[in-house]
């Protein structure tokens, strides 16, 4: 089993690095529900992203470390190359089926690239991997944005870019699941439950379906996300309200080369967690 002896090895103090964004936009009224993208928004993501790495040599070091613990007869470049392969097939493979952004189930990948069917033997091996090229700590005041938040009887819920060890990770760094952390249960669109990453619009639409049903509408909505592309553009789409979290340098993707978000702003920017409640 996955558990926080493990994980603690790795989930060491982060700091976020300061953008040269500053808060901005108007007040926001009748917001009922407030949506939140997680690494990079909610938890300070020291590669950017969930499965990125930026230092190679670095990455590559601690990697080897990893095979040799798990003894794994292969090396780190070969062992990250067939893990990219074997992403590629599967997003292929989706796409031929008309999924336009597909999502994998790591651990399932891990297996087929580890040539195992211990499914517990893939997830120990994914998460100890994912936290070593990506480790992970909360954003800055963010038990007080979420005790904030059921306190003012605001819903919460999640779309995120995931995998099976994201829930794991606020246990580990808040001390519950996202559910008793005030997430509500029918809120939460992770992208490995779903077969979908963002920028789909199937997350994003299948939260605003899940909101009308509770009587909440689109504009009462506020997404908030790190990226323009992945986050603000699909949130409007579906009528939301949108907040760039432009807290962390490592983080902020504002994609201004990309023709789809060339005139595409955000309702409101923040640069910490706090500054929410100034705008709703």
């Amino acid at each position: 089993m996955l558990n926080k002896r493990i994980a603690s090895h790795y989930l060491k103090p982060l700091k976020p690095i300061p953008t040269s964004m500053g808060k901005s936009g108007k007040s926001l009224s009748g917001i009922d529900c407030v949506l939140f993208d997680i690494y990079g928004t909610l938890l300070i993501s020291a590669s950017g992203d969930i499965g990125l790495a930026q230092n190679k040599k670095q990455s590559f070091d601690k990697i080897e470390y990893l095979i040799k613990k798990f003894k794994i007869k292969s090396d780190p470049q070969t062992l990250t190359t067939a893990l990219k392969q074997a992403i590629a097939s599967t997003h292929q493979s989706k796409r031929e089926k008309e999924i336009l952004f597909p999502e994998v189930e790591i651990d399932r990948t891990w297996m087929q690239v580890l040539n195992t069917r211990q499914r517990e033997f893939g997830r120990k091996f994914a998460l100890e991997y994912e936290l070593t090229v990506n480790p992970v700590y909360p954003m800055p005041h963010l038990e007080e944005l979420l005790q904030t938040c059921r306190s003012k009887k605001i819903r919460m819920g999640l779309i995120s870019n995931a995998q099976f060890y994201t829930p794991y990770l606020f246990k580990w760094l808040l001390g519950a699941v996202p559910e008793d952390l005030g997430f509500h249960p029918h809120l939460i669109f992770l992208s490995y439950q779903i077969g979908y990453a963002k920028p789909s619009p199937e997350l994003f639409q299948r939260a605003a379906d899940a909101l009308n049903k509770m009587n909440i509408q689109p504009q009462a909505v506020l997404f908030m996300g790190n990226d323009m592309l992945n986050d603000i553009l699909p949130a409007k789409r579906v009528g939301f309200k949108t907040a760039l979290f432009a807290g962390d340098k490592r983080s902020l993707r504002l994609r201004k080369d990309d023709p789809r978000c060339r005139n595409l702003s955000a309702d409101i920017v923040l640069t910490d967690l706090n500054q929410l409640f100034e705008f709703i």
